[in-house]
């Protein structure tokens, strides 16, 4: 969501941006521990993440240079690329049902592709803004940039539910992963905040990422680009996960720990 600011994004680099809940510390905070360090497009904005069989998929923002790739977990050698219409402003993406969607934020567009192919199959239309999205079972669960979630029907993009959080109410939850633990993880926008929420009663842990490029070479003109943390895709059948930011030169494979 959002355009670049680099002010911005050094604050949130040196900080972590951090906010207070709205009532109170929440019950639970985790740990987060690098497995590994990844390259990653320094150029691409990122808006989403997923990871299903084998497959990496990442979709970009900005309007004029949104788009979707699709390309082997493994080897991360491409397979699919689109770029979205030029006006359009990509955000989240989820599976579910077979079914692949891309949302976009102030356009009230969600985009039915074919998994495989990318290629669009249709358009539907919602309220309001659109952040982050991840699919799990029967259902889509979405983010607008507030503390709610909203689930969707993957049939037809029809809300079918809400759910608010427990703790940190003033969270903007931005890029959204439904994790094989029941899980949806949470980017906190603009924070280096990930939040670890229980999508039956919008109970929350917390996960601080503050910190994770102290260690990694970025050039001068990376820097200048850095902005938030954002992207995140669990990697099914383990207890890890890979998380980025948008234009970060790395990806990281890590595990979220007590």
């Amino acid at each position: 969501m959002r355009a670049s600011r680099v002010w911005l994004a050094a604050l949130v680099l040196a900080a972590g941006c951090s906010r207070s809940p709205a009532e109170g510390p929440p019950a639970t905070s985790l740990r987060l521990e690098i497995v590994r360090v990844l390259p990653h497009d320094s150029t691409a904005f990122t808006e989403g993440l997923e990871v299903v069989d084998g497959s990496l998929y990442e979709s970009t923002g900005r309007v004029g240079t949104s788009y979707l790739m699709l390309s082997d977990l493994h080897t991360r050698e491409p397979r699919q690329r689109i770029e979205l219409d030029a006006h359009l402003f990509g955000e989240g993406i989820g599976i579910a049902e077979g079914k692949l969607w891309q949302i976009t934020w102030r356009d009230g567009i969600a985009i039915e592709r074919d998994p495989v192919t990318l290629a669009e199959k249709r358009r539907v239309r919602y309220d309001g803004e659109g952040w982050g999205l991840c699919g799990r079972g029967e259902r889509l669960v979405m983010s607008d940039g507030s503390a709610t979630l909203t689930f969707r029907d993957p049939a037809t993009f029809d809300a079918t539910g809400t759910v608010e959080l427990t703790d940190y109410r003033n969270a903007r939850l931005n890029e959204l992963d439904c994790a094989d633990d029941g899980f949806v993880y949470a980017n906190d926008w603009p924070t280096s905040t990930i939040l670890r929420i229980d999508p039956d009663n919008g109970q929350v842990a917390t996960i601080d990422a503050r910190g994770l490029l102290d260690n990694v070479q970025i050039t001068e003109e990376q820097l200048g680009r850095l902005d938030v943390l954002n992207g995140i895709a669990h990697l099914p059948g383990t207890d890890r996960f890979l998380i980025t930011g948008k234009y970060w030169p790395v990806l990281f494979e890590v595990r979220f720990v007590r």
